[in-house]
């Protein structure tokens, strides 16, 4: 694994956890933060492949962190306490690691990392752009050319699919989604939306360096401030 993101407000403890990960050789590169701002000035350099997280940081939160960012890495939790065990796996979490944290657990945290990364069944195949998906709401169905769809939106564990004024659900997460379709037309604007490129009418500046995209079809895309620094490289802004 290439690099990691150690975030942890006491500086004696981050110190610490650096030293037992640095110990395993598993990461090429750590990073360290102490508070969510500088994680996410981290993650928008480096893009880190796992983040050790405390939970209990100044005015963000873990959880809240997580809800902030447009894309998860994979999450290793690190905390003094063990009443947030249960809803650390509602983020996907790889291991909840308990301080003061031991070598060996650390290792075997690792090893779940390692494990979940290895290829347990064929690659996603990508999807063309006239292949066809099939969608149904209620008693209507249709039969959509993954082209004609203008933008994806998560709805939980569904996606809204937009396409000539209809807006059925279709039972694929977001982050499904983005690993089947082609990424040079099918790009994730923020933690919500895929949109079609094809589909963008206008590019308009907004607030903090972010962008905001009209789509053809009227709606309107607030980008993220770290997918809207992609869209000015993919346009030359």
């Amino acid at each position: 694994m290439n690099s990691c993101l150690v975030v942890e407000d006491s500086r004696l403890a981050r110190k610490e956890i650096v030293a037992l990960i640095k110990d395993l050789g598993s990461f090429e590169n750590i990073h360290e933060a102490q508070n969510a701002a500088e994680a996410q000035e981290l993650l928008d350099q480096f893009d880190p492949e796992v983040l050790f997280l405390d939970i209990h940081l100044p005015g963000m939160d873990g959880f809240e962190f997580l809800e902030s960012l447009d894309k998860i890495p994979q999450v290793i939790f690190t905390t003094a306490y063990d009443e947030y065990a249960i809803k650390s796996f509602e983020y996907n979490a790889i291991d909840y690691l308990l301080k003061p944290i031991k070598k060996a657990r650390l290792e075997k945290a690792i090893e779940k990392l390692k494990t979940r990364n290895e290829p347990a069944e064929p690659t996603k195949k990508q999807l063309s752009l006239d292949q066809q998906i099939f969608v149904k709401d209620g008693d209507k169905c249709w039969f959509v050319k993954l082209k004609d769809i203008s933008l994806f939106e998560s709805v939980g564990n569904y996606s809204k699919v937009h396409f000539d004024n209809q807006k059925p659900l279709i039972h694929k997460s977001l982050n499904y989604l983005e690993s089947v379709l082609d990424p040079s037309v099918f790009f994730r604007a923020n933690r919500q939306q895929i949109i079609n490129l094809n589909s963008i009418e206008k590019i308009v500046p907004w607030f903090n360096g972010k962008l905001k995209l009209e789509l053809k079809t009227g709606e309107e895309i607030e980008v993220s401030r770290r997918q809207s620094q992609k869209i000015k490289n993919l346009y030359s802004i």
